[in-house]
């Protein structure tokens, strides 16, 4: 199996999941000469990953590395059928990752399934509103945050190679305790998706269209051209973590529109010179 010092070690890898996340990784690799397997659903991904020179077809092979690139809630059956078919060779994998931005069900999963010393979990925090293969590109992961979460069994090579994984691609690993990551991702990145799509939705009712809104309308909407196949998965698969952060956003658009409807200039003053403090200097609001 050929080795190469720009993939720190990393001699050969499958990518199962040829989209924006999956897609760019396997860019990446290739270019710092690790031998890429491929396989993807949608053969017409396939098909123009390895006509491009990307990746080789299958992933039937002794390999070092696997990466799960697929939607969250697929990940554990996708998980499943590659340990299936790389069962003759299983012994070879060292690693074994995914790209999901939920990582404690993923976690259960591989441990259920007995690949626990050798699973770490993986959520780059990267990407693009736009998806699939042809929005893929190489550098995507250059000096991104990845969170790595171990399960309870990773064993130390499984950490070293998966900080090796990312580092090799320009990115920065930091390590993280999956139920942790998943709160956070909830307020931090989950949240914000839902308020950009239910102020899409909102916007839609007028027969306004992206284009009519300003720099600021259009900056907050972005999130809302996102892959709805993607998000849903997430948005479900976090929902008890993300149940809070609505909440707690409920309660702010309440005191928000209360403070409006009141005609209460001290009040509405008093919460958007909260909010830009926090902006401007990452203070917590007092409120």
């Amino acid at each position: 199996m050929m080795e190469s010092d720009g993939s720190n070690g990393i001699g050969s890898a499958v990518v199962v999941g040829l989209g924006l996340m999956g897609g760019s990784l396997a860019r990446d690799l290739a270019a710092r000469g690790v031998r890429v397997f491929g396989w993807e659903t949608d053969r017409a991904r396939l098909r123009a990953a390895v006509e491009a020179g990307i990746v080789e077809e299958g992933y039937g092979h002794p390999v070092d590395v696997v990466v799960l690139a697929g939607p969250v809630l697929t990940i554990p059956s996708l998980l499943r059928v590659v340990l299936d078919t790389l069962e003759p060779h299983l012994d070879a994998v060292r690693l074994v990752t995914d790209l999901g931005s939920t990582k404690s069900s993923i976690i259960r999963a591989a441990e259920e399934m007995g690949i626990g010393d050798r699973f770490v979990g993986s959520h780059p925090l990267a990407g693009d509103h736009r998806s699939g293969w042809d929005a893929s590109r190489a550098g995507l992961y250059a000096d991104a945050r990845v969170f790595l979460s171990p399960t309870r069994q990773t064993t130390d090579d499984a950490m070293r190679l998966a900080s090796a994984l990312w580092a090799g691609v320009g990115a920065r690993p930091e390590v993280i305790d999956a139920d942790l990551h998943d709160v956070r991702m909830a307020w931090r990145s989950h949240l914000p998706q839902v308020v950009s799509t239910a102020l899409g939705l909102t916007i839609a009712q007028t027969g306004s269209v992206p284009a009519d809104l300003g720099p600021g309308g259009r900056d907050v909407t972005r999130l809302a051209g996102s892959s709805p196949e993607m998000w849903a998965d997430i948005l479900l698969d976090n929902a008890d973590a993300l149940n809070s952060a609505l909440a707690m956003m409920g309660v702010h658009l309440k005191d928000l529109h209360q403070a409006i409807v009141d005609g209460d200039r001290a009040r509405l003053m008093r919460l958007l010179t909260e909010a830009r403090n926090w902006h401007r200097e990452g203070r917590d609001p007092v409120s």
